[in-house]
């Protein structure tokens, strides 16, 4: 079983950037496909963003491309989320997931692995 920890998040101000963090507790994480969703209060959890298990192919929802990068260093076994132009409608809890094979990375329901989350505000 992979754990995963989300790290990163804050009170930021529009226009900021702020860098996410997943990290997972052992290599097989290198062979794991990642997305990172979010979840406002009273909204459905949403994709974010995805990258596969080499970092070669990367997936972005329409409302961050352009202003977010999903990144991983397998070294450190940790997956990315670089934000930049953040926007208040940005806020919300941001999870990361994983799983060895995802065919729909936009699905929550295709990732067996999560993380607690991690709250990013973003004050105008």
């Amino acid at each position: 079983q992979v754990h995963l920890v989300e790290s990163g998040g804050g009170l930021v101000q529009a226009g900021d950037s702020q860098r996410l963090s997943c990290a997972a507790s052992e290599h097989t994480f290198n062979t794991y496909a990642v997305g990172w969703f979010r979840q406002a209060p009273g909204k459905e959890r949403e994709f974010v963003a995805a990258i596969s298990w080499s970092g070669d192919k990367t997936y972005y929802a329409d409302s961050v491309k352009g202003r977010f990068t999903i990144s991983r260093d397998n070294a450190k076994n940790t997956v990315y989320l670089q934000m930049t132009s953040l926007k208040p409608e940005d806020t919300a809890v941001y999870y990361c997931a994983a799983d060895l094979v995802v065919v729909k990375v936009k699905v929550p329901g295709n990732y067996d692995y999560w993380g607690q989350g991690t709250q990013v505000t973003v004050s105008s």
